[in-house]
């Protein structure tokens, strides 16, 4: 926050901050069991662990409200047309949590509840992209079962969660509504959006989603500590880039809410990247470059999940 303020995005004419207000518990249970929210409230009240990684301290519990409440309020002023686009700043992130427990720092699932709105408040077919360097194993959880909701996520193999093998396609009515794109350590710029564009664009003019939502994690930025992608903040533009194009040719309703990323030094440029794209400011906020592990090892990847999903999608 201090990065768009000092660089002035935040006060620039094309864009304007909303303070989102806390989630109702009843919004919550739309994705949450009734148990665990109260588990965690009481957990909140003194401080503990919902998993070895997931930290709740006091006040936790209304922090998460409240980050369910910015991707609400940033999903229902652009259903209703008062914003063309919209990007919820709000942690504790959400793609982690499941039903009835967080997990991978995630206390209630922030795009999930925010797509369970949208769907009570009449679309029928929305697309979550997941852009987080791990795999939302809440999110594809919350939606395995239903055509509704389309779920794609592109992420690092081989790190946590270990769920979003290229085969985990949806059940039932769901099938082939859940896409995965595992990819390799070291995959860069060039290779993720040759990944991106080759599955997501045939799927989008097929399923044709009226609403996008996007969980936008920074974690693949080359300098993240805890992962071992290789995109710079720049990449991070061109992929909010394609997803800007992608709602372009459906419904032009498209909202980012902030998932992981843990590099202090890449986080505000990427963040800052995608806000001046989607709010029509000429500004861009570079890195250095680094190489990719090369598109060969991509394409063999790519042609991998096409062949899992030509059942279900024209590629």
């Amino acid at each position: 926050m201090q990065f768009l303020e000092e660089k002035g995005v935040l006060s620039a004419p094309e864009v304007r901050v909303l303070e989102p207000e806390r989630a109702s518990v009843d919004d919550v249970t739309l994705n949450h069991d009734l148990e665990y929210i109260e588990y965690v409230r009481a957990l909140s009240d003194e401080g503990g662990m919902l998993d070895p990684d997931t930290v709740v301290t006091r006040g936790s519990f209304e922090v998460a409200l409240r980050a369910v409440g910015g991707a609400i309020l940033a999903a229902r002023t652009v259903a209703e047309g008062k914003f063309d686009n919209a990007f919820a700043l709000v942690r504790p992130p959400g793609h982690h949590a499941e039903r009835g427990s967080g997990h991978g720092f995630c206390i209630f699932n922030n795009v999930a509840v925010a797509a369970r709105i949208l769907l009570e408040e009449g679309f029928r077919r929305i697309m979550i992209a997941d852009i987080d360097c791990h795999h939302g194993n809440g999110t594809q959880n919350a939606f395995y079962e239903t055509s509704k909701v389309l779920y794609l996520s592109l992420h690092q193999w081989g790190i946590y969660p270990g769920t979003g093998w290229m085969e985990e396609v949806g059940y039932g009515e769901g099938e082939g509504y859940t896409v995965n794109v595992p990819l390799p350590p070291g995959t860069g710029d060039q290779e993720y959006l040759y990944a991106f564009e080759e599955i997501m664009m045939p799927i989008v003019d097929d399923y044709k989603p009226e609403f996008m939502l996007v969980s936008a994690g920074f974690d693949t930025h080359y300098s993240d500590p805890i992962t071992s992608m290789k995109l710079t903040s720049v990449g991070h533009r061109e992929v909010a880039g394609l997803l800007f194009d992608a709602a372009k040719r459906c419904g032009e309703k498209i909202v980012f809410v902030l998932e992981g990323g843990y590099s202090l030094s890449a986080i505000p440029k990427s963040i800052a990247n995608i806000l001046c794209l989607i709010a029509g400011i000429d500004k861009m906020w570079d890195d250095r470059k680094v190489e990719g592990v090369g598109l060969d090892k991509i394409r063999k990847r790519v042609e991998e999940v096409k062949q899992v999903l030509k059942p279900y999608w024209k590629f």
